[in-house]
């Protein structure tokens, strides 16, 4: 079976749409810092590094975390392309909005349709399930310290950005905090009333 590209294609898919997204977003009008922008960038590429290369199996790094089985391979790679398309749904709500660096746009507004209905960073959050997947697939130590660095450095960029959204957008965004859940959706009780 091979493993490899049913985990590395959904990556690719994400990739290809996110260069061409990149083409039609608006102009920025503010923006994180340099040392914020490339420390989070150098967490995030020694996680994926760790994750999908080889080479890095150095010492224990490249044994098996547990044996793995067809079902977890399966389940690997179901969540993989799982995390891809809620990331790229993510996406298609942003719109002209998104950016790879934490920023502003143009008459920049919160988005609050599809996954952005239930929690705040579903791009970061389908990006770490789709992380997950792929290391759960693979079955290396390796992965799974770079699963670590890819949530920490997904985590902290969320935290970042939040800020940001905050002071563009004050009650507004205190709303939405209420209402959404940060990287996991918040799950709305309904009420029934009987008649």
């Amino acid at each position: 079976m091979p493993w490899r590209y049913l985990i590395e294609g959904p990556w690719i898919v994400f990739i290809a749409y996110w260069a061409v997204g990149a083409l039609k977003t608006r102009r920025t009008t503010r923006t994180e810092t340099f040392a914020s922008r490339y420390g989070i960038l150098f967490l995030e590429i020694v996680g994926f590094v760790l994750l999908f290369r080889d080479d890095a199996a150095i010492g224990f790094l490249g044994n098996r975390v547990i044996t793995r089985t067809y079902a977890m391979a399966v389940t690997g790679v179901a969540l993989t392309w799982a995390g891809i398309a809620l990331a790229l749904w993510a996406r298609w709500h942003l719109g002209q909005y998104w950016s790879a660096r934490i920023t502003i746009k143009e008459d920049h507004k919160l988005i609050r349709t599809g996954p952005y209905a239930r929690f705040r960073h579903p791009i970061y959050s389908g990006l770490d399930l789709a992380a997950i997947g792929s290391a759960l697939a693979i079955d290396r130590w390796r992965c799974v310290i770079g699963v670590c660095l890819i949530i920490l450095g997904y985590w902290i960029k969320a935290r970042r950005e939040e800020g940001m959204l905050r002071a563009q957008f004050g009650d507004d965004f205190r709303e939405h905090c209420r209402q959404t859940g940060f990287l996991l959706p918040r799950v709305r009780a309904t009420s029934t009333s009987s008649h």
